[in-house]
């Protein structure tokens, strides 16, 4: 009986291992813009024609987007101005409005939304969009899309300023250099 109880002691005195910096991250990112959410995110891509110059040229726009798993999800069009940008530069940004939340990340066109591949998440796509879905979407044409954005580093702002988690989702870690670039 005292094997049992000193036994019974020493497991209570073992501590809960405490998570990482990035794994609370994730935490957090799961629990602002996961759990089937239709999050708007500002996405900004390169320009396909750089400026008078010669250099590259940034344009954003806000478009509505599912999370999960490191990764946001848009409905979009094959030919539109983002996914044309895309073809030529893979690498994009973007921030979730009023989410305190700006990330890097490598775009990929999934194909048409119907391709049975996309089954999955299309579902999840319609019901996180359920109110506006069908009216924006034309699932017809083979052009209609599902854009995969995977997050390479992104930083959490909380409070204002008053804790920062700066995330490398490639080597799943905190980045230590910092912010995003």
């Amino acid at each position: 009986m005292f094997i049992f109880f000193v036994c019974f002691l020493l497991g209570l005195a073992q501590e809960e291992p405490q998570m990482t910096m990035y794994e609370e991250g994730l935490k957090i990112i799961e629990e602002k813009f996961g759990n089937g959410k239709d999050n708007v995110i500002s996405l900004a891509t390169i320009a396909r024609e750089p400026n008078a110059e010669g250099k590259a040229r940034p344009c954003s726009r806000d478009v509505d987007a599912f999370y999960e798993d490191g990764c946001f999800y848009v409905t979009t069009w094959a030919k539109s101005n983002k996914m044309l940008q895309i073809a030529q530069n893979p690498e994009v940004a973007l921030s979730v409005n009023f989410g305190w939340f700006t990330a890097n990340g490598i775009g990929k066109n999934l194909g048409w939304v119907l391709d049975p591949k996309n089954a999955d998440i299309r579902e999840k796509l319609r019901k996180a969009f359920a109110e506006w879905y069908d009216s924006a979407n034309n699932e017809k044409d083979e052009n209609c899309c599902i854009l995969a954005i995977r997050l390479t580093r992104g930083t959490i702002n909380l409070d204002h300023g008053v804790k920062f988690y700066y995330m490398d989702f490639i080597n799943k870690t905190e980045n230590k250099e910092g912010r995003i670039v």
